[in-house]
């Protein structure tokens, strides 16, 4: 089972297909999830500590606003960890929105400079594009590893 990124990374469907054909995505749930339960949070909603802006140095320059500090604290760990990656361009903002450009820019340059495998996609438009869609991400996920140390 190969881990996932997924961007929009809030994209409840993307996630959905990863997990449906046999991979771990990566995702703002993930990150999210990890921080909610996490003991010692105590400042709702934001679910942050004051270490997380730090945190997001490595991923970002202290000039950068805190906010995409922040947000690559969640989204940096995710990216190192990932195995591949589907990214999907011209999005509804239904289909997940990311919230921040600057954020965008930055997990798209890491993500393409990971030297992971990458799927791009454009977001379909209408019905027969969707099922190429979702034909080619079940194509690229079926090349993946199944099994650890296995393609």
């Amino acid at each position: 089972m190969a881990k996932v990124f997924i961007y929009p990374a809030t994209s409840l469907i993307l996630s959905d297909l990863v997990a449906r054909f046999g991979h771990k995505p990566l995702g703002a749930a993930l990150g999210i999830r990890e921080r909610i339960q996490t003991a010692g949070i105590d400042s709702p909603p934001l679910q942050i500590t004051p270490e997380e802006p730090k945190r997001g140095l490595k991923y970002a320059a202290v000039e950068v606003p805190s906010g995409v500090r922040g947000r690559m604290a969640i989204y940096g760990p995710l990216i190192e960890e990932a195995e591949a990656a589907i990214i999907v361009t011209d999005a509804d903002f239904a289909f997940g929105c990311m919230g921040c450009a600057r954020t965008d820019e930055l997990i798209l340059f890491s993500l393409r400079q990971s030297g992971i495998p990458i799927l791009e996609l454009k977001y379909p438009t209408d019905e027969e594009e969707g099922v190429q869609f979702v034909a080619a991400i079940k194509k690229f996920l079926a090349g993946l590893p199944k099994e650890e140390g296995k393609a």
